[in-house]
C-alpha cells in the first residue's frame, strides 16, 4: 500500500532531511521530477555493521526542486518473488517510461546462487503500486542498472559487474535483445571453480582504467554520454581510493566511448562513494549525487544532493563543484536553512546541531563581528505584512542583522539575543522560546524593510558570535487596517464594538507581574504617564480593527516596538447625533485598563485582567451631541495586550447610531 507523506520544503543540501537517500535516479515525467534513491538504513543486529544496508525504496516527486514528497514505499525486498527477503542489497535503481507503462529496474541478492540480478517491476504511473516480474532479467548479473529510451523508442540498458556492460532491450523491457554468452568468473584464491555463467549485452569499449560502477547513460543533440563514478586512484593496499563521476562520449549507444574527464572530483571528507543521474529540468540541466552529509562518520549511510550542470560549446561537461546551498529558489515563506549558505566569509564554520540526531540538520557559526554568509535566491513576492522567525544561539546580548544582496546590504531585520532573560522579563527586545536544549531560541523579529522579488539573504554578526539554523518570513493574519486622514467615518459593529482607535507607540514599563496592578497603584501610575503625555514625541496611528478587540500586542509587534511590560495609550473620537443619555461603557482588557470619557474618569478594570467582553461596565453616562472623545490607558506585564469597548442601554442593547471618526 502506498502512502503519501508531508511535503519537506528543502532547497538545501541534502534534499531529503528524514531518512537516507543514496544513489539517487532523477527523471523527468511530465512536469514533474521523481527520484527514486536507494535507501541507506542503519544495518539490523546479526547483519554486517560496517556495509551498505538497503531493505526498500521510496519514490519523491518535486515541481520546483525545493519541495519534495516522499510517496512512501514502492518496492520492498520482502515483495520480490526471486530475491532475498533479508538480502538487505536493493541497491541503485532506475526507472523509465515506455509503451503506456512505467518501468522500474533494480537490483538485489537472488534466493538461489550468487552475486546480484536485476529485475523489473511495472507499474501504471510514476509512484506505483509497482510489481515486480516472477523472475529476473536472464543474461544480466550486476547491480545499478540505468536504462536510456532513443529518439527511435529503442531502450538499451547498462549496468555494472565485470565493468560496466551495456545491451539492447526488446521491445517489451524485460529481456535484452541478442544472444548470451558463456563466460567464466574470475576465481579468488582457494575459492572453488564456478559453473560459467550466460550474460548478455557488451563491454563498453573505450573507458578509462580503474574501479567503475553506477553507469548512468543519456543523449543530448547527436551524443550520447556513459557517465559513471570512478577511481582515478590507486587501489593497492593501504590505499583509500574514493571515487569521482566522471564521463565519456559516443554518437552511438553502445559506444566505443571517448572518454573525456571528470564531472565531479572525489568527496572532500573521503565519503568512499558517489552515485548520480543527469537530467534536464525547465531548461536547465541537473546533477544528482550523494554524501555522508548526515553521517560524517559512516560513509554508508549516504544523502541525495544537487548541483547545476552545464556544458560546453563542444559538448564537453564544466566540472561540478558540491555545495551546501543546492539549487532551487525558496519562498521567503519556507523554513530557510541558512546554514547551507551560497558564501560566507571565511571565518564562518558549520557542523551538526546534534551529532546522534543528525537529520535535525546543520549550524552556521560566525564567530565574530563582521563575520557574515550569504544565502542566494529568496523569493519575497508572496510576502506582504509580514515578520520573521530565527532559530540562533548566541553569547548573553548578542547581535545579528539579516541585510539584503551583501554584508553592507539594507537590513532587513535586527535581531537581539538577551539569552539569560526569560519571555516574562519586560524591556526584551525580541520574543523568544527555547528548544529543549535551552540553547537555540526562536526569535520573532520585526521586520525594518521588505526586499522585492528574488533578492539574496546575508547574515551579518554585530556582537560576540553566534550560530544560525534556519530562519523564515511569516504573512501575519489581518488584524487591522492602517485608516488615512482623510477616510470616511466608521461605525460600530452589529454588536455595537468600537473598531476605529488611534494608538500610540507603547511605552516600555517594568512589570514583571501583573499582582501589583492594585486600585492605587494603578491609578498612581496612570496619573504619572497621564502628566507626561503632552510632552510624548511618540508616533500615533490610526487604525481599524479586523475584529471585535484590538489587538495591541499585534500593534506593538507590527511596528518593531515594545510587546512586553508595555502601556498603551488609546483613544477614538464619537461623533453622536443626538444626546444619549443612560447608556454605559462595556469594556474589556487583557492587562489592567482606566477609562475616561471626555476628560472625566468612567471606569478601571484592575488586576491581572483576561480580555472578556463586557468584563466591566460604568455607571449611566450621557454621549453628548457632536464629538466626544473616548481614551483609555492599557498596562500589562507578561501577557498579550488587547482591548475592547462599546457603549450599551440599559437593557445591554448595543448603541449603532454612532459615527467614530
Amino acid at each position: 500500500m502506498l502512502a503519501a507523506f508531508a511535503t519537506m520544503a528543502e532547497a538545501q543540501n541534502p534534499i531529503i532531511r528524514d531518512q537516507f537517500t543514496a544513489d539517487p535516479t532523477a527523471r523527468v515525467f511530465g512536469d514533474r521530477v521523481y527520484l527514486y534513491p536507494s535507501h541507506d538504513i542503519v544495518p539490523p543486529a546479526g547483519t554486517r555493521q560496517d556495509w551498505f544496508c538497503m531493505a526498500d525504496y521510496h519514490v519523491f516527486s518535486s515541481s520546483n526542486l525545493t519541495d519534495w514528497q516522499d510517496h512512501g514505499v514502492i518496492l520492498s525486498q520482502t515483495g520480490v518473488p526471486w530475491g532475498k527477503p533479508d538480502g538487505y542489497s536493493m541497491w541503485a535503481p532506475d526507472c523509465v517510461f515506455k509503451n503506456g507503462r512505467y518501468y522500474f529496474y533494480f537490483p538485489n541478492g537472488p534466493k538461489e546462487g550468487r552475486g546480484f540480478a536485476i529485475g523489473v517491476a511495472t507499474a501504471d504511473t510514476p509512484i506505483g503500486p509497482f510489481t515486480p516480474e516472477a523472475e529476473p532479467i536472464k543474461g544480466i548479473s550486476g547491480i545499478d542498472p540505468c536504462v536510456l529510451i532513443d529518439d527511435d523508442g529503442s531502450a538499451y540498458i547498462y549496468w555494472s559487474g565485470m565493468g560496466i556492460r551495456g545491451g539492447k532491450l526488446k521491445d517489451n523491457m524485460l529481456e535484452l535483445d541478442g544472444e548470451l554468452q558463456e563466460i567464466r568468473m574470475p576465481l579468488r584464491e582457494g575459492q572453488p571453480e564456478m559453473p560459467p555463467m550466460r550474460v548478455g549485452g557488451q563491454n563498453m569499449e573505450g573507458l578509462p582504467e580503474g574501479f567503475k560502477e553506477g553507469p548512468f547513460a543519456f543523449k543530448r543533440g547527436d551524443w550520447y554520454y556513459l557517465t559513471f563514478p570512478w577511481v582515478r586512484g590507486e587501489t593497492g593496499e593501504g590505499k583509500n581510493p574514493t571515487e569521482t563521476l566522471a564521463y565519456s562520449m559516443s554518437k552511438s549507444p553502445l559506444g566505443p566511448w571517448d572518454f573525456k574527464g571528470i564531472i565531479m572530483a572525489e568527496h572532500a571528507n573521503r565519503c568512499w562513494t558517489n552515485h548520480h543521474s543527469i537530467v534536464e529540468y525547465k531548461g536547465q540541466w541537473y546533477l544528482f549525487y550523494h554524501h555522508n552529509a548526515f553521517s560524517p562518520r559512516d560513509d554508508k549511510r549516504r544523502s541525495a544532493q544537487i548541483e547545476k550542470l552545464y556544458f560546453n560549446a563542444d559538448g564537453t561537461i564544466q566540472e561540478v563543484k558540491e555545495s551546501m546551498r543546492g539549487v532551487g529558489v525558496n519562498q521567503a515563506t519556507e523554513k530557510i536553512e541558512i546554514d547551507r549558505y551560497s558564501t560566507a566569509s571565511s571565518d564562518v564554520t558549520t557542523a551538526l546541531i546534534d551529532t546522534v540526531n543528525t537529520f535535525r540538520s546543520y549550524q552556521a557559526t560566525l564567530p565574530k563581528k563582521g563575520s557574515w554568509l550569504c544565502y542566494n535566491d529568496v523569493d519575497f513576492r508572496g510576502l506582504n505584512d509580514s515578520y520573521l522567525v530565527v532559530s540562533a544561539k548566541a553569547a548573553e546580548n548578542t547581535e545579528f542583522f539579516v541585510r539584503e544582496k551583501s554584508a553592507k546590504g539594507k537590513v532587513i531585520a535586527k535581531v537581539k539575543m538577551t539569552v539569560k532573560s526569560e519571555i516574562t522579563r519586560p524591556g526584551m527586545a525580541t520574543p523568544f522560546r527555547r528548544d529543549q536544549s535551552n540553547q537555540w531560541l526562536t526569535l520573532t523579529v520585526p521586520l525594518e524593510y521588505m526586499p522585492k522579488g528574488i533578492a539574496n539573504v546575508v547574515i551579518t554578526c554585530e556582537g560576540d558570535g553566534v550560530s544560525i539554523d534556519r530562519l523564515q518570513f511569516k504573512n501575519r493574519p489581518k488584524y487591522f487596517t492602517t485608516v488615512s486622514d482623510n477616510a470616511a467615518p466608521s461605525q460600530p459593529d452589529a454588536q455595537g464594538f468600537i473598531r476605529r482607535w488611534r494608538l500610540m507607540e507603547p511605552i516600555a514599563v517594568d512589570v514583571r507581574s501583573n499582582v501589583i496592578f492594585t486600585d492605587s497603584w494603578l491609578r498612581a501610575k496612570f496619573a504619572e504617564e497621564l502628566a507626561k503625555l503632552p510632552k510624548q514625541k511618540a508616533k500615533w496611528y490610526t487604525l481599524e480593527s479586523e475584529n471585535y478587540n484590538m489587538k495591541l500586542f499585534r500593534f506593538a509587534e507590527k511596528y518593531g516596538k515594545q510587546t512586553y511590560g508595555s502601556f498603551y495609550w488609546c483613544e477614538t473620537v464619537i461623533d453622536s447625533p443626538e444626546d444619549i443619555q443612560n447608556l454605559r461603557l462595556a469594556c474589556g482588557s487583557n492587562g489592567a485598563s482606566l477609562w475616561w470619557l471626555n476628560g472625566e474618569e468612567v471606569l478601571l478594570l484592575e488586576g491581572d485582567r483576561r480580555m472578556v467582553v463586557d468584563d466591566g461596565v460604568s455607571q449611566r453616562l450621557t454621549l453628548k451631541k457632536g464629538q466626544n472623545v473616548l481614551r483609555c490607558a492599557v498596562i500589562n506585564g507578561p501577557g498579550l495586550s488587547d482591548m475592547c469597548a462599546r457603549f450599551i442601554d440599559e437593557k445591554g442593547n448595543p448603541i449603532t447610531n454612532i459615527k467614530i471618526q
